[in-house]
C-alpha cells in the first residue's frame, strides 16, 4: 500500500484554497477535497510494516495546536518551479509532531527524505517550468483571509494511484492530546 501520514483540513478549507487557480501551462491542480498538510510521505508499505506502524504513531503524545496560513511560493524555487503551494507560519507544536511521527516511522525502518519539515499545502504540481506565469501567481494577492484552524488529529492516509488520479483513504486518525491553549 503507498501511504502518507496527513493533516486534513476542514472543508470550508478546502473549498477556499480549491478556487485559488491560475492558467499556468503544464500544471496539473490537486482537488479540493485532497488538499492536506503531509507530515510524511511513506510510499510502499507492506501490511506487516504497517501494523507496526499504526502501533507506533497511536504511542505518539502531543497537544493539539492552531495554525495559520501564510502565503504562497514554490519549490524548489521561482526559477524552477515545480510545485505551488500554501504555507503554514510556524507553529512549534506542528513541527514537534512533525519531529514525533518522523521518529515512529524510522522506527518502522521505513526511509524518509533528509530534507527539513517544510509545513505546506500543495496546490499545484508542474511537469515544466513556466516561470512567467507562476511569477504572476505568485506575485498576486490571491490568498483571501483564512482563519486559523485548530488542529485535533493527524490521519494516516492510503494513496491509490488511478488514471484520473489519486485517491486518498484514511486508514486511522490519531488523536492530538487536548490544547492546553
Amino acid at each position: 500500500m503507498r501511504l502518507f501520514i496527513a493533516i486534513e483540513l476542514p472543508d470550508v478549507v478546502k473549498r477556499i484554497f480549491g478556487r485559488i487557480r491560475a492558467d499556468i501551462p503544464g500544471s496539473r491542480w490537486v482537488p479540493a477535497e485532497q488538499l492536506h498538510v503531509t507530515l510524511s510521505f511513506l510510499g510502499e508499505v507492506d501490511d506487516i510494516t504497517l501494523k507496526l506502524l499504526t502501533e507506533e504513531l497511536a504511542t505518539i503524545q502531543a497537544p493539539g495546536f492552531s495554525v495559520r496560513f501564510s502565503g504562497t511560493g514554490c519549490f524548489p524555487n521561482r526559477h524552477r518551479p515545480r510545485v505551488l503551494w500554501v504555507g503554514l507560519e510556524p507553529e512549534p507544536l506542528l513541527i514537534s509532531l512533525a519531529s514525533q511521527v518522523r521518529k515512529a516511522v524510522l522506527a518502522c525502518n521505513i526511509p524518509q527524505e533528509e530534507r527539513p519539515f517544510s509545513p505546506h499545502i500543495t496546490l499545484a504540481r508542474l511537469r515544466f517550468p513556466a516561470n512567467r506565469e507562476v511569477d504572476a501567481f505568485l506575485d498576486q494577492s490571491r490568498q483571501p483571509e483564512i482563519p486559523p484552524i485548530t488542529v485535533g488529529e493527524f490521519i494516516l492516509f492510503r494513496s491509490r494511484l488511478t488514471p484520473q488520479g489519486a485517491i486518498h483513504t484514511p486508514i486511522r486518525g490519531f488523536p492530538l492530546l487536548p490544547s492546553s491553549v
